[in-house]
């Protein structure tokens, strides 16, 4: 996957995060400037939609949708209102936010495909020594599980697959970036009874077991080898040229976990013009999150605008223009340019 994505537009949009450090702060949560999602599916879509395992690695998006994001074809399941609802739920549940992800990314998916993704992960747990809740040695016996009978680790060609970031595939495959191998190891960790954690390091994604102040961490990516304190702050060194601090340490919420996902998928996309509709749709389920960058309506105009739709792309320019008039003026006159360029080319 790309580590960074296109620089230079006024409105701090289309900076994709590299894997797993997701430009959002150190938990892949959303930075200074967010704001709340909106309730139903934006419009737009994305019409590109090769199935995932094609040879490039690339998925497609909403086929079988309207315009407005919503099914084309009656009793056809609403994979993004879904998504939305869950986001917003009380307790999102982490791997069924995946899960809609890999449903809107490849339209081959069904309802059948998520629910057996689902027993997948049961299964996995039902074979975790029972023991282990008494003995405390979750990291060692599910390194054991899931490393070495299972198979789940990373490789570094899975940074250019598409598939590497939708929990259905990487359940398939046993391989994925390290935030999808991470999910796998909570999910299946969380039905066992562990006390497990996820911790979104710049640059990559790590689990944890117990009181985060032990830091009782393992790498699913490298099969879950163990990790110490000097591992994470080698790691972290080696991402960001800075020392480790305490705030990178805290536990990843549901949301925060989805949100850099989202931003894999988007760098994937960036440097792969030919896939705007993967950007675009990524782009679209993180503006239905609770909470998410301001800038991503800035970066879903400019998609609009690349991909032919002038008119939406600058009516939304315009009113993420409005937006920055308080913050940053310049860059509001900038948007406001560019919007008219978008207009410009309608004639």
């Amino acid at each position: 996957m790309t580590e960074e994505g296109p620089h230079g537009d006024p409105g701090g949009g289309s900076e994709p995060a590299p894997e797993d450090g997701s430009g959002c702060g150190p938990e892949g949560g959303p930075e200074p400037g967010s704001e709340r999602g909106p309730e139903p599916a934006p419009e737009g879509g994305s019409t590109d939609r090769p199935k995932s395992g094609s040879a490039d690695g690339s998925a497609g998006g909403s086929e079988g949708r309207s315009a407005s994001g919503s099914p084309e074809f009656p009793g056809s399941p609403d994979w993004r209102r879904e998504f939305a609802e869950e986001a917003r739920g009380e307790r999102p549940d982490l791997a069924r936010l995946c899960l809609l992800i890999g449903a809107v990314a490849d339209p081959s998916v069904t309802r059948h495909d998520l629910d057996a993704a689902e027993i997948e992960l049961d299964r996995l747990a039902g074979l975790v020594p029972y023991a282990t809740r008494f003995t405390g040695g979750w990291a060692a016996a599910l390194a054991a599980l899931l490393g070495r009978r299972e198979g789940f680790e990373g490789v570094p060609a899975d940074y250019q697959r598409l598939e590497s970031s939708l929990l259905h595939e990487v359940l398939r495959r046993r391989r994925g970036l390290p935030i999808l191998l991470s999910v796998v190891w909570m999910e299946v960790a969380r039905r066992a009874g562990a006390p497990v954690y996820g911790l979104g390091l710049p640059g990559h994604f790590v689990v944890g077991f117990g009181d985060p102040a032990d830091l009782d961490l393992v790498d699913p990516f490298a099969g879950g080898r163990a990790m110490t304190g000097a591992d994470a702050e080698l790691l972290v060194a080696s991402a960001t040229g800075e020392a480790l601090d305490r705030s990178m340490l805290r536990p990843a919420e549901p949301g925060a976990i989805v949100l850099r996902v989202l931003n894999n998928i988007r760098a994937w996309a960036s440097s792969r013009p030919e896939r705007s509709g993967v950007a675009l749709w990524a782009v679209e389920l993180a503006l239905l999150l609770p909470s998410h960058p301001a800038r991503l309506r800035y970066e879903r105009a400019e998609l609009l605008v690349r991909r032919g739709d002038f008119l939406t792309g600058a009516v939304e320019m315009e009113a993420y223009a409005r937006v920055m008039d308080a913050v940053d003026p310049e860059a509001a006159t900038t948007i406001r340019r560019r919007a008219l360029a978008a207009r410009a080319r309608l004639n």
